[in-house]
């Protein structure tokens, strides 16, 4: 069972190396590569922790990849904003369940508006729980709305001019937008200013 299990996962992260070698500009290919040379290699000689130690680098690799590609998909500051270099982030599966996540920082004057993008993350179930369930989204102030065709839960205050919204997109990306010191518009235009329909066809 376990050298079965080992194969799958061998051809599962192989497959995704060579989609993701045959994109232009892939600075890990040489690395993903040689990782998944050096897991075979070890699997063939019995050393199965470090092969999983190699599958595990490789799968890490890869998923920096995506998270750098995540960044493109997070919009331009608005007019009289600035932003931050946008970061991504790659988490494995011991630190919060794994994950991928773009983020990036725009303020303007005492206002600041945090949108991230996250997906292969566990947390997506609860989040489908909230969407699916509209008692969830309105238990602590949210409502579901429709931001450009996209599901969302908005979340305002008007009093203390603080709001989130979050959009799950195809059922694989979760979008969260949160701001301070800033009005509703500001969050919702942010929200607006993403292409989903580009996000959606992400591989």
């Amino acid at each position: 069972m376990f050298g079965l299990n080992m194969r799958m996962k061998m051809m599962l992260i192989a497959g995704l190396v060579v989609t993701l070698v045959g994109s232009a500009g892939f600075v890990y290919a040489d690395d993903v590569t040689d990782s998944i040379g050096e897991a075979m290699d070890a699997y063939k000689d019995g050393e199965y922790t470090e092969a999983v130690e190699s599958l595990n680098y490789a799968s890490q690799l890869i998923q920096q990849k995506k998270g750098e590609g995540l960044t493109s998909f997070l919009p331009k500051p608005l007019k009289g904003w600035s932003a931050k270099d946008a970061e991504s982030k790659a988490m494995g599966a011991a630190m919060f369940g794994g994950g991928v996540t773009a983020e990036r920082r725009y303020t303007k004057g005492k206002g600041r508006i945090d949108v991230k993008i996250i997906t292969d993350s566990p947390m997506m179930q609860g989040v489908m729980m909230m969407f699916s369930n509209p008692m969830f989204a309105s238990s602590d102030g949210g409502k579901l709305e429709k931001i450009k065709r996209q599901k969302s839960i908005v979340k305002y205050n008007e009093a203390r001019e603080k709001g989130e919204i979050k959009i799950v997109v195809a059922k694989r990306f979760l979008v969260t937008v949160e701001g301070k010191k800033i009005a509703k518009e500001d969050l919702m235009g942010y929200a607006k200013a993403i292409d989903y329909k580009k996000l959606k066809a992400m591989p």
